[in-house]
């Protein structure tokens, strides 16, 4: 069985995500949703909304494409998460050159620490290369637009956390 890990903070989850998710599920039996506690990152959602909002997504794409998506949270190294789920194979979007550099240097890290375990960059879609978590919640804290960036779902949580 090939397992694909898709590892992130998900604070929250946006179609530039939900893009690699889709695309990423054809290559895999199984694809791992690596929700990243990250505790310096001070999330604005809680684990269990991240988890929530996540699992809800991709019930629809584990559909479409017919591959087991789930959902999976962790705290340790990435290298060790991977190992933890059986990945053969950690998946990476990839929306700029500025993204490269830290996700060369990542995988230089990650082979030294355990070469079985391969990474696949994929390049975000045109339509969501400008689309970042961050930005996405500075947008709707100040009262902007979001629909162009998240589903409807999480549209509407950022929303209720920004009341």
């Amino acid at each position: 069985m090939r397992i694909g890990l898709y590892p992130g903070t998900f604070d929250p989850i946006t179609l530039g995500h939900i893009d690699i998710i889709r695309r990423a599920a054809v290559l895999v039996d199984r694809l791992v949703i690596g929700v990243a506690i990250n505790r310096d990152k001070g999330p604005l959602f809680s684990l269990e909304e991240r988890v929530a909002m996540i699992e809800a997504e991709c019930a629809i794409l584990s559909e479409q494409t017919g591959t087991e998506i789930v959902v999976h949270p962790f705290e340790n190294l990435l290298i060790q998460c991977a190992q933890d789920v059986g990945a053969q194979m950690i998946v990476r979007g990839l929306r700029a050159v500025a993204d490269f550099e830290y996700e060369f240097q990542m995988v230089g890290m990650n082979r030294a620490m355990d070469a079985s375990v391969e990474t696949v960059f994929l390049m975000a879609d045109a339509n969501h290369q400008a689309i970042a978590s961050k930005l996405v919640k500075e947008i709707a804290r100040l009262g902007g637009d979001i629909s162009k960036f998240v589903t409807p779902a999480v549209k509407d949580a950022l929303l209720r956390s920004y009341a």
